[in-house]
Order: C-alpha cells, then sequence, then structure tokens
C-alpha cells in the first residue's frame, strides 16, 4: 500500500512540470501502463488530476484548491513565534515580526528585550512605513507598479535627519532591499534605536511577513547590530521553510 501511493505522489511532481501522457507517466514511475492508468484514474477521481481531450494529463484544480484552502489556514505568527523566541534568547533584543495589509504594516508579534533600556513599539500598532525596516522589506516586494504607486502617495515625515525625504529616495532604497534580500533602520525613525530586518518567504517566493532585531544604540551600536544579520537571516529562513513546508524545521540553526 505504501508503495502505491508513494507512486501516485509521485505522479504530481511529474504533471507540475507540464501535461504528460500516459507512457509518460509510466515511464517516469517505472511501472508497467496499466498500473500508471489505475495511479491515474485514482487521482483524477479525486480531483487531483485532469484528463485533457489530446488525452494527456495535468494536475486539477482540486489540487489548487487544497493548496489555497492550506495556505489561508496558516498562523504565520503562530508558526514564527518560537523562532523569534529563540533569537530573542541568542541575542536578548527586541524581535518583531511585521505584516502588509491594506497598505499598513503592522506588528503582529514581539519578543521584548532583556535589556533595561527598551524601544516602545505594540503589537498591532502600524510601523512608519516609510522608514521601519520590515517595511522596507514588505513593500519591496510589491509589483514595479503597485510599488511605485504606493511610493508616490505616502508622506515622508522627517522623523530624524537619516528619514527618507521623498518617493524617488524611498524607491531607490526599495530596489536595493529587494535585491540584497535584507533592510535596516539605522536611525531613520529614532535616532537612538537600530534595527536589520530579513524577509519570510512563502511557498511562491513571495514576501509574507518580515522578521526584525531592534536595539537602543546605548546597549549595542549599528555596527554590532549588524553583525547579527547573518543570525536574523537564518532565523526568517527556518521560518520561511516551515511555513512553506519546504523543509520540517525543528529548529533556528545556531
Amino acid at each position: 500500500m505504501s508503495q502505491t501511493v508513494d507512486r501516485a505522489l509521485s505522479i504530481l511532481p511529474l504533471l507540475a512540470e507540464g501535461p504528460a501522457d500516459l507512457g509518460q507517466v509510466a515511464d517516469r514511475l517505472g511501472v508497467h501502463k496499466s498500473t500508471a492508468l489505475r495511479l491515474l484514474r485514482t487521482l483524477h477521481e479525486h480531483g487531483l488530476v485532469y484528463r485533457q481531450s489530446d488525452q494527456r494529463y495535468r494536475l486539477g484544480a482540486r489540487l489548487f484548491a487544497l493548496a489555497q484552502e492550506a495556505m489561508e489556514n496558516l498562523d504565520i505568527r503562530e508558526i514564527a513565534h518560537p523562532h523569534l523566541v529563540r533569537l530573542n534568547e541568542q541575542c536578548g533584543h527586541t524581535v518583531h515580526l511585521a505584516v502588509y495589509e491594506e497598505n499598513e504594516v503592522l506588528y503582529i508579534d514581539k519578543v521584548e528585550s532583556r535589556y533595561p533600556v527598551r524601544m516602545y513599539s505594540r503589537i498591532g500598532k502600524p510601523v512608519a512605513i516609510t522608514v521601519a525596516a520590515v517595511a522596507k522589506l514588505l513593500l519591496a516586494d510589491l509589483p514595479e507598479p503597485e510599488r511605485r504607486a504606493l511610493a508616490e502617495q505616502l508622506d515622508y515625515p522627517l522623523y530624524t535627519a537619516r528619514s527618507t525625504p521623498h518617493a524617488e529616495a524611498f524607491l531607490k532604497e526599495l530596489a536595493t532591499v529587494r535585491e540584497q534580500g535584507w533592510a535596516t533602520d539605522l536611525g531613520g525613525h529614532e535616532e537612538s534605536i537600530n534595527c536589520v530586518a530579513a524577509p519570510v518567504r512563502g511557498a511562491d517566493g513571495r514576501v509574507v511577513a518580515a522578521m526584525s532585531v531592534s536595539a537602543p544604540n546605548v546597549v549595542v551600536t549599528a555596527e554590532e547590530l549588524l553583525s547579527l544579520l547573518p543570525l536574523v537571516r537564518r532565523t526568517a529562513e527556518a521560518i520561511s521553510g516551515e511555513y512553506s513546508g519546504r523543509t520540517p524545521v525543528k529548529g533556528t540553526p545556531a
């Protein structure tokens, strides 16, 4: 029975490459055509594959519906939280998780710093979208027309001398963030607070959330905080792997 299930499941990656006929499926599985046909019929009955008019098979709509339903029921906060706690235990600084919703970037989770001097933030509060590192990552992943339209309608308050001054500068920074795959806020919102952030990606590679480590410069310098970037990125990759189902992550690498 387990061999039958294994063979049936092996058909799905094949059809993900494009439609295939019975002979191609049988060859890939290394079985007789009658066995391949029996497996395909079972998958067809469950809507996981579809037989086209040219007698070739492709992935069925039911498979996509199941995938969409599973994605909608995933709670990124629940998946990410143990990783955020572990990162906080390793570095001691404030760790945030944020998402982009309805033209706002919101914190959806936070693990407090163990140091007495901390930054102020709270879950559910929108971030300063033009300067926050998590916002830069989330907006950098938007399609270019949407990214440009949003940038041009934002206000650009000058919180500090390092704040992003206008749309042109913001779009340039987003392009850099998109290319390098991480972001910083080095005194852009508050002179005394620095932040490094990395993206959490779904199965399709799109950014679904962003996580960050923030600390006052009286606790660590900007350079010291930037040295944590590899650890932050590994944590984000571990969350991405677990969220997308690519890897059975059991813990964040040190």
